[in-house]
């Protein structure tokens, strides 16, 4: 439900119009639980596996590699603070596209909701099922990678489109699968008793590294394996509770994996050498073989199969909320608004659907994935940002929940995402001007789509 003192935009239709659009209020079955699940499934995808080798190439130090962990944790976790103040005060669903239409302008909004619609939700699912089928068929030695792909993605979809209450159950279900992987795998990694001759203290230039630019640069690659922090504000309408639940599942899903990822990092650099994983993708494979023994890349193969599953469920379950919710305030695109009589947005799904099948058909999705994470940061800087234009603009709102140590949050968050933005472009120039680019095109399309539905006052 919109806020009573939401943002009225210049151009719109009448308030009954809007609300025939919405069609059936999803009901909101939801727990705290379930929300941290998503949170959870939502971050720990890929990139945990995956990053560690991009990092070595200009890091070898274990406490600088320890600290770009640490560091993105502490980055994330203000970033999921300050979304719980907006999840509060602002209980929609649609995270960036709701909260920057309502803090800044609808266009404002509607760049976000397309920079998610298009690249945010869609290109890490296609990445994700492609990583699938790649795993599967090196595991069992069976089927097409791209066919197993597009089997894994419509089958997590069909128990999406049914109900919340099963999608519900099936996403608790896989996330729980998932930490208990993570769990064995770092429980056993640190069992293994020929370690590596490696130590996480701080070394003579160890600080100084820290704010280099090969630092900065690898801290994108850590921010994308943290993406998913603010799963749940996504979702807000079909939660409990949300000024309570949201902002505690920000929090509690964040530090969960802030937990796991370092020492899943810490387990790998301690049991594989730096050499063997330096530009590699295949990280949790070869450590697999360090902790496990010969058959460890078939076991880690197989345990990173299942965890799949829950990433895939999570933006699958996410990402049509942000469509949806643009549906419902733009009469171009109220067709994606509509929903099942569960209250399930089965258009916004189906045109998801679409685009990751398109991903996977051209095999092209890799360069979309690396321009995504600035095009995001822009989107969660400008949200985090909104939190200090919220407090301003609007001093009397009732807020459910407040930051923490305001404003010392929002502002780590900007300087540190500021910061990666500055190297990331200067080193992926291109790729970062097409992120740029992608944020332009959503913009163009706000003022090309005609008037925008009305907000009520």
């Amino acid at each position: 439900m919109i806020h009573s003192n939401a943002i009225v935009d210049l151009t719109m239709t009448s308030v009954a119009e809007r609300h025939s659009l919405k069609g059936p209020t999803p009901p909101r079955t939801i727990g705290f639980i379930t929300a941290s699940a998503i949170v959870i499934a939502n971050i720990i995808g890929t990139g945990i596996f995956t990053s560690l080798g991009f990092q070595l190439a200009d890091i070898q130090s274990g406490f600088a590699l320890l600290m770009l962990w640490i560091v993105g944790g502490i980055t994330a976790l203000c970033g999921a603070i300050c979304y719980g103040e907006l999840s509060a005060t602002l209980p929609r669903s649609g995270g960036e596209y709701h909260f920057l239409s309502e803090i800044y302008h609808p266009a404002v909004g509607f760049m976000a909701g397309f920079v998610s619609a298009t690249v945010g939700f869609a290109a890490p699912i296609a990445l994700a099922a492609m990583a699938f089928g790649k795993y599967f068929r090196g595991v069992f030695d069976f089927g097409s990678p791209v066919v197993l792909s597009f089997v894994l993605v419509w089958v997590v979809a069909l128990f999406h489109f049914g109900n919340l209450r099963l999608g519900s159950a099936f996403q608790n279900l896989w996330t729980i699968v998932k930490l208990l992987l993570i769990s064995v795998l770092i429980g056993a990694g640190f069992l293994v008793e020929q370690k590596q001759a490696i130590t996480f203290l701080p070394r003579p230039g160890d600080t100084m590294s820290i704010f280099s630019g090969a630092f900065a640069v690898a801290l994108v690659y850590v921010m994308y394996s943290y993406s998913g922090w603010n799963a749940s504000t996504y979702i807000i309408g079909e939660v409990k509770d949300p000024e309570r639940n949201v902002p505690r599942s920000l929090f509690a899903g964040t530090i969960v994996v802030i937990a796991a990822y370092v020492l899943l990092n810490a387990v790998f650099l301690m049991t594989t050498p730096m050499p063997e994983m330096r530009g590699r993708i295949e990280i949790g494979l070869i450590a697999g073989k360090h902790i496990f023994g010969a058959d460890g890349g078939r076991i880690v193969g197989a345990l990173i199969c299942l965890g799949l599953v829950s990433t895939i469920s999570s933006m699958t379950w996410i990402g049509p909320r942000v469509t949806m919710s643009m549906g419902e305030d733009h009469w171009l695109l109220r067709l994606l608004g509509q929903k099942n009589s569960q209250g399930v947005p089965t258009n916004a799904m189906i045109v998801q659907l679409l685009i990751v099948s398109l991903l996977l058909l051209t095999r092209s999705f890799e360069s979309v994935v690396q321009y995504t994470q600035f095009s995001l940061l822009i989107c969660s800087l400008l949200a985090v940002l909104g939190v200090v234009v919220l407090r301003v603009k609007r001093p009397n709102i009732v807020r459910p929940y407040r930051v923490w140590l305001y404003p010392l949050p929002p502002l780590v968050f900007a300087a540190i995402t500021f910061w990666m933005m500055i190297y990331l472009l200067c080193s992926k120039t291109m790729e970062s001007l097409a992120g740029l680019g992608t944020a332009v095109v959503g913009f163009a399309l706000y003022f090309c789509a005609g008037k925008s539905l009305r907000r009520s006052a």
